[in-house]
């Protein structure tokens, strides 16, 4: 007798420990939802699966173009690819207009936004920016056989200077222009090139590192001036996209601490 109820006790106690395996692997799967998906899965929804879709406003060299073999590389889209290859997701690029392009992802056109955009108060009211990547102020641009005639905004004055507009580089010239001058945005940076050749501006003010690209690459053109704007690039997703936020900002850290940043940084701003 006392040996039955000894067995029936032991099997009411190995029922119970069943439940509570049971109601903790439950928990479990809900806390892999939210915080970590498990089996190296990201704990975040993409609008394509296996895919981190990228809105950018391309050309715009050095940080987002399309290269020779169709593929979309430069500063922003390597160091974003890397981002997700660490994440377990291959890249996919949709290509935007850059004048609010920060409110993309809130559309569900893409997961985020990387196209060497400013962080400012006025985005971030209504996107979710990652730590900055990239530092970065604004310059002039002009034809090389005015170099020394055009070296300041200053001297810009009654004459026609070129901007892409929704930039802070728009906002810029705006608060800055010398009197009798007129600022003319257009659309996309790759516009501001051939206007400025073919003398329908007369300067390009936007960010240092895209005009000095052009620059070096065109014998035609100079940079005159920089700007000590003191800007910040991040990337943007929607604000209630935190999972996907946190995610980006930790491997943008490990790739500063494992020297990948370094690196991609060298290979489009060599310092020798």
């Amino acid at each position: 007798m006392r040996s039955r109820r000894f067995l029936w006790l032991l099997a009411v106690l190995a029922l119970v420990a069943a439940l509570a395996v049971a109601c903790g692997d439950d928990d479990d799967d809900g806390d892999a939802t939210d915080a970590d998906a498990g089996d190296g899965a990201p704990a975040f929804a993409t609008v394509s699966e296996g895919n981190l879709t990228v809105c950018t406003d391309a050309p715009y060299q050095p940080f987002e173009f399309e290269g020779e073999d169709g593929e979309f590389t430069g500063f922003d889209m390597e160091l974003l690819r890397a981002i997700g290859n660490n994440l377990g997701l291959e890249l996919a690029v949709n290509v935007q207009p850059f004048d609010g392009i920060w409110l993309q992802p809130e559309a569900g056109t893409c997961d985020i936004v990387a196209s060497a955009m400013t962080i400012t108060e006025e985005r971030q009211a209504a996107a979710l920016f990652s730590d900055p990547y990239f530092d970065a102020n604004q310059s002039l641009l002009v034809r090389a056989d005015e170099e020394q005639e055009l070296d300041s905004l200053d001297a810009l004055a009654g004459k026609t200077i070129g901007v892409q507009s929704g930039t802070t580089g728009e906002d810029y010239a705006n608060e800055n222009t010398p009197e009798g001058a007129t600022v003319k945005a257009f659309e996309g940076g790759d516009a501001l090139f051939p206007a400025l050749a073919s003398s329908d501006i007369d300067a390009i003010l936007q960010d240092f590192p895209v005009n000095l690209d052009r620059a070096n690459q065109d014998e035609n053109f100079a940079v005159t001036d920089e700007f000590e704007t003191g800007e910040q690039y991040g990337f943007a997703t929607s604000e209630d996209n935190s999972a996907l936020m946190d995610a980006v900002n930790a491997e943008l850290a490990n790739l500063r601490d494992d020297g990948t940043y370094d690196s991609i940084f060298e290979t489009w701003f060599p310092t020798s």
